[in-house]
């Protein structure tokens, strides 16, 4: 059993994880605490939906980090030997950490801060930052997708000559 038997499905289950939550919580949970859930609630709602998502995150982060260092450092031989597609699935994924690592340290803490002192106006702020950017994140996750699966069916090498 090769190493990539492993590799690649911790990958892409980190990846589905991932994204397909943001998907969720964007595309269906969002719409409807907002449509049956008074301010209070829903922002102790998602204070409550992301304490127990960010550590998936958070996991999903630091395998989907391995599992890509180790196919392209082991099985691949190092950066120079990877397909323009890859480089950019690579590129996409490092920004989409970073805009989690921000969301997490900075207002998702002020979320939680808030939601704890009952400072609603500040509370939908802090959510308000974080809807925005996990829209930008979830934007960011399907382009990934897209092009980790379907870069390797394009001529991208003819982009560069």
């Amino acid at each position: 059993m090769s190493s990539m038997n492993i590799a690649i499905p911790l990958h892409v289950l980190s990846v589905v994880i991932w994204v397909g939550g943001m998907f969720f919580a964007y595309v269906a949970l969002r719409p409807a605490a907002v449509s049956v859930l008074e301010p209070p609630l829903r922002l102790r709602l998602w204070t409550e939906v992301f304490g127990r998502f960010f550590p998936w995150v958070w996991a999903c982060v630091i395998l989907i980090l391995g599992s890509g260092y180790w196919m392209i450092f082991s099985v691949y031989g190092g950066m120079g030997a990877l397909a323009l597609h890859v480089h950019i699935m690579f590129s996409l994924g490092l920004v989409m950490m970073l805009v989690f690592f921000y969301v997490y340290f900075l207002p998702y803490r002020a979320l939680k801060r808030a939601t704890a002192g009952e400072d609603w106006p500040a509370g939908g702020k802090a959510l308000g930052s974080i809807r925005r950017l996990i829209g930008f994140n979830l934007a960011l996750g399907m382009l990934t997708v897209i092009v980790s699966t379907g870069g390797v069916y394009w001529n991208l090498a003819a982009l560069t000559e």
